[in-house]
């Protein structure tokens, strides 16, 4: 190769050296990528070549794409699949249907109380024998002879006897089926977990009314009745009782006790439906006492404190046994458990004491019942 051929070539670059790095701004602020995209590549073409007559596009630039943003957290856990769950058992009802169904509820109420009354006029006779019993026993003991009620017109037996004497009885009968049409009535509007109430609710509320109307016929009612037709007795004032007066007031005795005992039944669904707790019944307890003894006195056909008290202290102990009653409810809502264990061994004991305390009266000082207060005699 001659001497100076060297010179008038093209000078070697040092590639290493002469190319800026990656990310730097080339001429004219350009990156460094699209510059030499640009360039012509001179080492494809033999020495002394022509360079092309059109220049080589500048290829654009790929674009960066950000980073994919994090999917979303899942959403927490909710009742919701559980509320749809048992929003499956509602049933869905307009105005219309719901009259139509009171309607229905009511008819087949009606019809239990009718099927009961026919049960009933066929032992008007020895329904008339047990509800006359008080006034006979009363009458005996306070020595009137002979011991009858008094007819003062000519329909009064009748009427009493064989038309109001069942229809009183027939309530009592009844009463389960006709709750159950309460029931049956309010059920479509409950939830699945709710409805699971049904059979406690019929009994309790049943066994509550028919304990209510018993304990009014063997304990109020004939403390009372005795005390009303002895007065007088010593100023000559014989008692002659008309049978129309005497089964009014047994009706109202009856009937309204039978209403008091439902007030355990009543305190559970105020709790139920979150309108009270057993602490708001607690804290109130001593204004919930007031209105019984008040409500014992309006009832109470004696105006004597013993009378009384046979009302107002079942009435007390029914309050506290509804505010019990209401605790479990909370319990089972807050997922926690009552110590059953300990309140039945508690209890177990507090008999066996109230037994030995008996057995000491009896066969040590020779007590013995009497059906009369104070109950016990030597």
């Amino acid at each position: 190769m001659p001497d100076g051929f060297e010179e008038q070539g093209a000078p070697e670059v040092d590639n290493a050296s002469s190319q800026p790095e990656a990310g730097s701004a080339g001429r004219n602020g350009v990156p460094v990528q699209l510059e030499t995209a640009a360039v012509y590549n001179s080492s494809s073409e033999p020495y002394g070549g022509t360079p092309p007559t059109q220049p080589v596009k500048p290829q654009p630039l790929a674009k960066r794409t950000p980073p994919p943003n994090p999917p979303p957290p899942p959403p927490p856990p909710s009742d919701e699949g559980e509320e749809d769950e048992e929003e499956r058992g509602m049933l869905r009802m307009s105005f219309m249907e719901h009259l139509e169904e009171l309607r229905t509820r009511i008819i087949r109420a009606l019809m239990g109380l009718v099927v009961a009354f026919v049960l009933c006029i066929g032992f008007c006779k020895d329904l008339w024998d047990i509800v006359s019993a008080p006034a006979v026993t009363a009458l005996q003991n306070l020595g009137v002879h002979p011991p009858n009620l008094a007819v003062l017109t000519p329909m009064e037996n009748f009427n009493v006897i064989y038309i109001k004497l069942p229809l009183l009885c027939s309530i009592f009968v009844a009463s389960p089926w006709v709750l159950y049409q309460v029931w049956a009535f309010i059920s479509p509007g409950l939830y699945k977990r709710e409805k699971r109430w049904a059979v406690p609710f019929i009994a309790s509320t049943a066994g509550l009314f028919i304990a209510g109307g018993l304990f009014a016929y063997f304990v109020a009612f004939r403390y009372g009745l005795q005390f009303l037709l002895g007065i007088g007795l010593d100023v000559h004032v014989t008692p002659v009782v008309s049978i129309s007066e005497y089964f009014n007031l047994f009706v109202n005795v009856t009937l309204g006790v039978g209403l008091v005992f439902e007030m355990p039944v009543i305190i559970f669904f105020l709790t139920l439906l979150r309108l009270a707790s057993p602490a708001f019944l607690l804290r109130h307890s001593r204004y919930a006492i007031l209105a019984i003894t008040i409500i014992a006195a309006i009832v109470t056909p004696t105006p004597d404190i013993f009378n009384m008290m046979l009302f107002a202290v079942p009435m007390v102990l029914l309050f506290f046994v509804g505010v019990f009653a209401s605790y479990l409810l909370v319990l089972r809502r807050e997922n926690r458990k009552f110590p059953w264990r300990l309140v039945i061994l508690v209890i177990f004991a507090l008999i066996l004491l109230a037994g030995g305390v008996v057995a000491v009266l009896f066969y040590r000082y020779h007590y013995h019942f009497v059906q009369k207060w104070p109950f016990f005699m030597k």
